[in-house]
């Protein structure tokens, strides 16, 4: 008799269930698709009469269908719970980058106001009806969702059964994390899925999140701010990562997160600045920011009291103030008396060590503690080196992902030249970089040879700038240098150094071929080695040890054995002009690097020579920061500088030559 009533209590629960089911409210489409998912379809053709897929898609967070009440009994007195409520009541748990902030992470899984049926069919109207164009104003980008979602017949990306996809939370947690890889999450704004308030803001946010997603992907891999925005003269090439590409890589790798941190170069000195930047980060939110520095106040002068000299001796390490022994005269005849030191006065020592910090920053020597000597000891605050670490990332982003087997790497603030094989150090030198009017231009390029006894073809701009002046008051300048002065064929005034030991390139030069004529060469001055700054040329780098460098060069690009030694190439120097053709063509890469991180894990920075930190944190901080990313319009006028300064230099020796026809430039229109 209890059997038979349990029977029947069980049979009215299955009815009371099978009855509610059709009457559920039609104003909440996402839980009855949460019930019974729509049919699939092939670009937006609904497919009828076939059974629902049998896996779930890798990047979708599983969730069992509600199934009809068993029929048998359970062995308890009282029937279980069904296993769908048992799931949604149970918390999913969130990927890694969302699992910081519980409240988030909540908001991210919770059901949304809109099914997936309804927000395809907003995207499609968005998409179709050419609404794109303001939501997406990037027109690569553009181009790049349309074809995307239309291929995809304008289902929901980051959307799936009502809720986000695990793909769209790791997006998410990344891009707000984007500080993480010295960029600004507020670049990249995400759209608030739970506040969403139906199919039309649901489809927005979309597309919102399409948008984003490929903006931080780009900055990762070209950077926020176009190169030419910071200087005229870069050229590194063009490696902006394809949106398809990118929208079908992150879309469906199994961890989007991993594959957008792919985006990223992949260069051991990014890689450190972003661990330094980390820890940098740390260190400034768990110490004062005055911590240990020197406060400002007036100028300290020798023999003057101030509160600050402790710390001053502190910072400098110049020890105790000692004992001062001193002669003075009591009762007529001189005695020696010792003086106790004052911890308050600037003594001696405290006196040489502020000298020696003046001219190591380029600081007249007086030793008279002023703001820039109080600047100089104190060197960065923290989040001043936050911003030069961030503005070296952004310079390796720049560079192309692909270094080369074997590269030159040359680094301009820091006037030094490093060969790389294999990811391992070869050689490195000294070298001579651009002046800061004359600067080394940026850029990637192929050594392509190496010439013995060289000559040297003079610059445009430094015959216009430097030599016709010159020769306006001194018309035997040419002869007196040695200089060839002919017409070329294109109406450029061509002046040409013959080999020899007065060469400006010195007895070898080594080409890569580059659209703004600069190499590296030998240089007779190697007095100019001695200092520790050297931005003395005209542009291109001068070689402390150039003979060394072509052996070095030349063994990593020529068949072996036919390689020649250093002692080789120094027996060929006073001979005629020898050209050694690279069969392997290692890269040259012409680098900023005002920060890095050495061998030992350490900070290491320069000082920004041609002003590129400071250009790109004025950028970031202007209204330029919004087009940052795009690089500015060549200047027509820009394009005809070089052709009206020739017609300007040949109109000035016409000039010349017709007062005086005797000069060496009347051979010119012969």
């Amino acid at each position: 008799m209890r059997k038979n009533r349990f029977n029947r209590l069980l049979a009215g629960t299955a009815l009371a269930a099978a009855i509610a089911t059709p009457t559920m409210s039609p104003a909440a489409p996402d839980r009855i698709e949460s019930v019974r998912p729509p049919p699939p379809s092939v670009n937006g053709q609904v497919i009828r009469h076939r059974a629902p897929p049998t896996q779930t898609p890798p990047n979708i967070i599983p969730v069992r269908r509600e199934t009809a009440p068993v029929a048998a009994p359970a062995p308890q007195s009282v029937p279980p719970a069904p296993v769908v409520q048992q799931r949604e009541t149970a918390p999913v748990a969130p990927p890694r980058e969302v699992a910081t902030e519980s409240r988030a992470s909540a908001s991210l899984d919770a059901p949304l106001a809109a099914g997936d049926s309804q927000i395809s069919a907003k995207l499609r109207d968005s998409i179709a009806g050419k609404a794109l164009t303001t939501q997406v104003d990037r027109e690569p980008d553009r181009k790049a969702v349309e074809s995307f979602y239309a291929a995809r017949g304008y289902a929901p990306v980051w959307i799936r059964d009502g809720r986000l996809t695990v793909s769209a939370k790791a997006v998410i947690g990344r891009i707000k994390n984007a500080a993480a890889d010295g960029l600004d999450p507020a670049d990249y704004p995400v759209p608030d899925f739970a506040s969403a308030s139906g199919a039309d803001a649901l489809a927005d946010g979309d597309i919102k999140l399409t948008y984003a997603m490929l903006t931080y992907a780009r900055h990762l891999a070209i950077g926020r701010i176009a190169p030419t925005r910071v200087s005229a003269e870069v050229d590194y090439g063009n490696h902006t990562p394809d949106p398809d590409d990118v929208l079908r890589k992150v879309t469906n790798a199994r961890e989007a997160d991993i594959a957008l941190d792919s985006y990223n170069p992949p260069h051991q000195g990014f890689r450190a600045l972003k661990a330094k930047l980390a820890e940098l980060r740390g260190n400034s939110a768990n110490a004062s920011a005055d911590e240990g520095r020197i406060p400002d106040g007036p100028a300290i002068r020798p023999g003057t009291k101030d509160t600050r000299i402790p710390l001053l001796r502190e910072r400098l390490k110049t020890g105790a103030p000692g004992d001062t022994k001193m002669v003075v005269r009591e009762r007529g005849r001189e005695v020696v008396k010792l003086v106790k030191a004052d911890e308050l006065v600037y003594d001696k020592a405290l006196f040489n060590a502020v000298r020696n910090v003046q001219a190591r920053a380029d600081i007249k020597p007086t030793g008279i503690v002023d703001g820039r000597t109080v600047a100089a000891i104190n060197g960065p605050k923290p989040s001043q080196l936050i911003e030069r670490v961030q503005a070296n990332m952004e310079r390796w982003r720049w560079l192309p992902r692909d270094l080369g087997r074997a590269y030159v790497m040359v680094n301009v603030p820091d006037y030094t030249l490093k060969v790389v094989r294999e990811n391992q150090l070869v050689w490195t030198t000294k070298i001579v970089v651009g002046k800061p009017q004359t600067p080394t231009p940026l850029l990637t390029a192929a050594m392509d040879n190496v010439i013995v006894n060289p000559s040297w073809y003079v610059p445009q701009s430094i015959i216009q700038n430097e030599l016709l002046p010159l020769y306006a008051s001194d018309p035997n300048i040419f002869d007196r240098m040695g200089l060839e002065v002919k017409k070329g064929p294109d109406g450029n005034i061509n002046v040409v150094q013959p080999p020899g030991a007065a060469n400006a390139l010195g007895r070898i030069k080594f080409n890569f071929p580059n659209k703004f004529q600069v190499y590296l060469h030998d240089t007779p001055e190697k007095r100019l080695f001695v200092h520790d700054k050297r931005a003395f040329s005209h542009g291109c780098m001068r070689v402390e040890n150039p003979t060394k460098f072509g052996e070095v060069m030349l063994s990593l690009a020529m068949s072996p054995g036919q390689a020649p030694s250093q002692q080789q190439l120094d027996r060929l120097f006073g001979q005629e002009e020898k050209i050694f053709k690279m069969t392997s063509r290692p890269m040259v890469h012409l680098t900023y690097q005002t920060a890095y991180v050495d061998d030992g894990g350490k900070l290491v920075l320069r000082d920004d020579l041609y002003g590129f930190d400071q250009r790109i944190k004025a950028i970031l901080h202007s209204d330029e920061r919004k087009i940052a990313d795009v690089a500015p319009p060549q200047d027509p006028k820009r394009a005809l500088a070089t052709l009206k300064s020739n017609q300007e230099i040949l109109r000035r020796v016409e000039r010349r030559e017709a007062l005086n026809p005797f000069v060496f430039f009347e051979r010119l229109f012969r």
